[in-house]
């Protein structure tokens, strides 16, 4: 239990049942002398005041290089009181956001899809045989509809044989006003 807590049973012992600090301290098995300790260090606010100026200007600064900026400075501030004051804080390094991640701040919304035959979207699936020879499926699927408009096995696609599928559907459907890469909506 932490010091601080048994001071608190301690002290409710004393108010609840009326005995004195001898007999609380006793129950408790917590000290007197502990009992009794009032911390009398320094807030320190003008430093944690320059830790926390310098971690929001520097965000990807840690504790040991904010304890080197703290030093040029002049503050005479031993590494383990910089580290406590910037976990009392509540202060972190940020993290960065990976590449891949930000790109979707910067894309635009799809266009709504209004009616069918207006967006296709268009994956591979692909798939092994019983005697463990793969295959793949080029699947076409109308976005407004849900509708499979095309699904063609083979065991590899060529470049040429893609666009013969999708020169097929279109003869027989018409052209999409846009296609999209992948099936996820």
């Amino acid at each position: 239990m932490r010091p601080a807590a048994r001071r608190e049973v301690a002290g409710h012992l004393q108010v609840a049942y009326g005995i004195s600090e001898r007999r609380a301290c006793l129950a408790t098995s917590f000290g007197r002398s502990s009992q009794r300790y009032r911390k009398r260090s320094d807030p320190q606010v003008a430093l944690r005041m320059r830790l926390k100026e310098l971690a929001a200007a520097r965000v990807r600064y840690g504790y040991r290089r904010l304890h080197i900026l703290l030093r040029r400075e002049g503050w005479a501030v031993n590494h383990k009181r910089t580290y406590r004051i910037y976990r009392d804080e509540g202060l972190s390094i940020r993290s960065k956001l990976p590449k891949r991640k930000r790109a979707w701040r910067y894309r635009q919304g799809r266009p709504a899809i209004g009616g069918p035959n207006e967006v296709w979207a268009m994956d591979f699936m692909s798939d092994r045989l019983f005697d463990g020879r793969p295959f793949r499926i080029l699947t076409v699927v109308d976005c407004h509809t849900r509708e499979a408009l095309s699904l063609t096995p083979r065991a590899n696609f060529r470049a040429y044989q893609v666009t013969e599928a999708l020169d097929a559907l279109v003869r027989l459907r018409g052209r999409p006003v846009f296609r999209r890469a992948t099936l996820t909506p």
